[in-house]
């Protein structure tokens, strides 16, 4: 790997990933080159268009296209347009000849999709948002604006707290690809940092069949294309502040310049809020939170044949970890700092190969500090110094030859981890080693002993985890410490082929896998598509078959798997079930799929997956923290559709709605985690990402020459899986608790520091369908959080003041949670914790464009 890092420093650039290149020459009839002809590149679909003019020797050069189908049209005073389809599959340049033919006039041209330009030939299910859509959604997330756009984008996710959404039944097996560089390790703003959206010129979602390419965590696959000034030809940039409900306040600057060789785009984003998380309760305390971005991407291309990249990155979060009513006077706070440096080379030999070489380097320091006094925080104490560091080489090389579309690549990488925790129980409560006769705690701090229980008039607490009385410092313990560092090293290789046969395309893909981390493992991975595009109704079919290699999460991955280590006595104190470390997992994926184009206006895409794992990948919450654990259950059956429809631009009028159905079913047994779950099932179950249906419309229309708009959105959830089983385990929650979830016994409701404690009666929830006692069931009838309705709104102009040119004042107002719906993301999950949605939140902005 020295050795490959070695070779791309002495290139010494970065690619442009899987973003494409058209250039070409505009001429009229006699060959004769034609300057400031206007070449308009677009997608009628995701919105995305991009606009040049040709140079004085006709020449012109689009760049930094995703992957899609396109419509090119060229148009020049006194010449008919000249217009053609054109779809970028890979990096490899695509040359256009665009001869004007005379026209009596000059000629103004309006192009409308029609059926073939909506569809596109392809095995693999994909969504495609651009700049503008992600722009105008009218979401709020401070320092989590990227899992928005995803959650509001496709609708294979479940969402869930804190910037969490779960991929078609996954926890969070997502993979991001930046402008080429491969990231597989959690975005989450509690473990990580993210790229601001402000960045982000389009991604592209693939919830289908993952590419030979594509390794890791394959459920979800971002392509993110960022923004760039190469080819701008002036400055460009804006400046915006906002400020809203509780305390919001920030803002972004954006700046970006290049000619034809050279290009550079930086982007400053910070915010502060006093709701930074998705807190326990409704209304949020103890929940001050800050995130400040620096994104910066430097592009030069001295000739038509090399071009060199260099992404930069450097973030920060600052979160005070949200209190519930049980923990009023603790004060825990975590802070993330992200670095990122991402240079590469890309070298086009002829136009039919182009070679890629995209190494890297990426760390993120995890920082979680106690209260000052460490009996303030209930019902344990905890500290964390984590660091994640990994780095890396990804190169292909693509090739194209008559029908096929060939990519033969590497993907290298060393992943550094170091953690340090610290742990002590402060709550006597928590693991009593006694009970009374009526089966409450014994808080007596002399006792340590379970064989005494019996000589004092006690009973053994039956729950007890003897590894923990050292570390009970309300019984005289001490913190348990825990240090390891350990490396992982990955190596992948991969070939695919995308072969074109008329109307069909086949894809076929072959990757080879080796893990050597605390386990090692290694696997050969077939993957095969097949798409049909039926050019009479406008139909495309598909259907594929893919065969992965799943990797653990890396966050805490050492302390996880400490019984596999030479340290395993951590393991045992903490009560963690003696198992061999997390291991990598293999998985069956099956999808069948179409698009269907409903004339010219409209784009309907559907697809059903199945997929087989063993080690089924979750995280396991240290009680009410933000630290997580991974764990790997025995296997995993997933089921389920995604789905999206889509609208062009109807005269400003643009829309889509996505959908999906999840069935998650998880097969004991579980290894990894910290401490032992008592509510772990015994048989099959529904993890708590399963959830039956999700549903999201969102609706814009904009008047013309980009002014005044309005976005509604509707996001409809039917409710994840629940941490409680039923009624009875209601009973057994904290007064607090119980007010939470809104419980009552016969109408009759909990009240703090009055808990329902029985209910011969009706128990019933506000916020959970909570099944009756002895009618829950893990599998077909679990407790879930209760469907919810959530409406947002968004208005706003991108040109206050009507004025010409590119100097203009912006402003919006976005109301999130406009009902103020009262809802739970979960409560009292063993695998995310409990979270409310945001109340009703205002933003209102202001800024400049230029």
């Amino acid at each position: 790997m020295v050795v490959m890092l070695g070779i791309a420093g002495v290139l010494a650039a970065q690619s442009l990933g899987n973003a494409g290149t058209i250039e070409g020459k505009v001429s009229d009839p006699s060959g004769a080159a034609i300057p400031n002809a206007v070449v308009e590149l677009q997608n009628p679909v995701s919105g995305y268009t991009q606009t040049v003019t040709s140079n004085a020797s006709g020449d012109f050069r689009l760049v930094n296209i995703p992957p899609n189908p396109y419509h090119l049209k060229v148009t020049a005073s006194g010449f008919a347009a000249f217009q053609q389809d054109i779809a970028i599959r890979s990096s490899l340049p695509v040359q256009v000849n665009a001869k004007l033919s005379l026209g009596t006039e000059a000629t103004t041209v309006t192009v409308e999709a029609a059926g073939q330009d909506l569809i596109e030939l392809d095995p693999s299910a994909h969504v495609d948002a651009d700049r503008n859509q992600i722009a105008k959604l009218p979401a709020f997330d401070p320092g989590g604006g990227l899992s928005q756009a995803i959650t509001y984008s496709t609708g294979g996710v479940a969402a869930d707290a804190n910037g969490f959404f779960h991929p078609l039944g996954d926890h969070a097996q997502v993979s991001f690809v930046i402008d080429g560089q491969p990231i597989s390790d959690q975005q989450s703003k509690v473990f990580s940092t993210q790229l601001p959206t402000s960045a982000i010129e389009s991604m592209s979602l693939i919830t289908g069949a993952p590419a030979a390419e594509f390794g890791d965590k394959s459920s979800l696959v971002d392509q993110i294309t960022t923004r760039s000034g190469l080819g701008a030809m002036r400055q460009f940039g804006s400046v915006e502040s906002y400020y809203g409900s509780f305390g919001s306040v920030g803002g972004d600057v954006s700046w970006g310049f290049g000619r034809e060789k050279m290009g550079n785009f930086l982007a400053l984003d910070g915010t502060r809020s006093g709701r930074f998380l998705d807190s326990p309760q409704f209304t949020p305390f103890h929940d001050k939170g800050n995130n400040q971005t620096i994104f910066d991407r430097l592009d030069f291309q001295p000739n038509s044949v090399n071009a060199v990249h260099l992404n930069l990155f450097v973030a920060r979060n600052w979160i005070q970890i949200p209190n519930d009513y049980d923990q009023l006077v603790q004060d825990q706070r975590q802070r993330v700092l992200t670095w990122n440096i991402a240079p590469g080379y890309q070298h086009t030999f002829n136009a039919h190969s182009l070679l890629t070489v995209n190494p890297y380097i990426r760390e993120d320091q995890f920082n979680y500090y106690p209260s000052r006094d460490p009996l303030a925080d209930t019902p344990s104490t905890q500290r964390q110094n984590r660091h994640l560091l990994n780095y890396g080489l990804r190169s292909d090389l693509a090739l194209t030859k008559g029908r096929h579309n060939i990519k033969l690549g590497i993907d290298l990488k060393q992943t550094r981890l170091f953690e340090e925790f610290g742990f002590g129980i402060t709550d006597p409560t928590f693991n009593a080693v006694c009970d009374d006769a009526n089966g409450n705690p014994v808080t007596d701090p002399a006792i340590i002993n379970p064989h005494s229980c019996d000589s004092l008039g006690y009973i053994t607490n039956p729950n007890l985890q003897p590894g923990l009385i050292p570390f009970d410092l309300t019984r005289g313990g001490e913190l348990f410490r825990y240090r390891a560092a350990h490396n992982i090293n990955q190596y992948a290789f991969y070939a695919q082929d995308a072969i074109t046969m008329g109307n069909w395309l086949l894809t076929v893909g072959l990757r080879g896998d080796m893990y050597y981390g605390l386990a090692s493992d290694s696997a050969a991975e077939p993957r095969a598509g097949l798409a049909y595009n039926i050019k009479a109704t406008n139909t495309v079919l598909r259907g594929a078959y893919s065969r992965t290699f799943e990797t653990p999460f890396n966050e805490n991955l050492l302390l996880s798997s400490a019984s596999g280590l030479s340290n395993g006595v951590a393991t045992a104190v903490l009560g963690v079930n003696e198992t061999p470390p997390i291991s990598p997992g293999r998985r069956n994926q099956y999808n069948v799929g179409f698009q269907q184009a409903i004339g010219k206006y409209l784009l309907v895409d559907a697809d059903y997956f199945w997929k087989y794992t063993t080690n089924g990948y979750d995280f396991g919450t240290l009680q009410n923290t933000t630290i997580a654990f991974p764990i790997a259950w025995n296997k995993s059956k997933l089921d389920g559709i995604t789905g999206r429809v889509s609208t062009t631009n109807l005269h400003g009028f643009v829309g889509y709605w996505t959908f999906g159905h999840t069935r998650a079913r998880y097969f004991p047994p579980q290894s990894g985690g910290l401490l032992n779950t008592q509510d772990v099932p015994a048989g099959v179950f529904r993890i708590d990402h399963d959830q039956a249906f999700q549903s999201n419309i969102v609706l814009r229309y904009q008047r013309p020459r980009n002014a005044e708009y309005v976005t509604f959105s509707w996001r409809y959830d039917s409710g994840l899986v629940a941490g409680i089983a039923d009624v009875d385990e209601a009973l057994t929650l904290s007064a607090a608790q119980q007010v939470t979830i809104g419980f009552a016994c016969d109408g009759v409701a909990a009240a703090f520091g009055a808990p329902i404690t029985s209910c011969s009666g009706v128990g019933t929830s506000k916020l959970l369908t909570l099944p009756q006692a002895g009618m829950a069931e893990d599998d077909h009838n679990p407790d879930r959080v209760k469907p919810r309705n959530i409406f947002d709104l968004g208005i706003g102009t991108d040109n206050l003041f009507h004025v010409e040119g590119h100097r203009r004042v912006t402003a919006s107002l976005t109301i999130d949670n406009l009902t103020d719906k009262v809802a739970l993301y979960n409560f009292l999950s063993t695998f995310s914790g409990t979270h409310f949605l945001q109340p009703r939140t205002l933003i209102a902005r202001v800024g400049f464009t230029f």
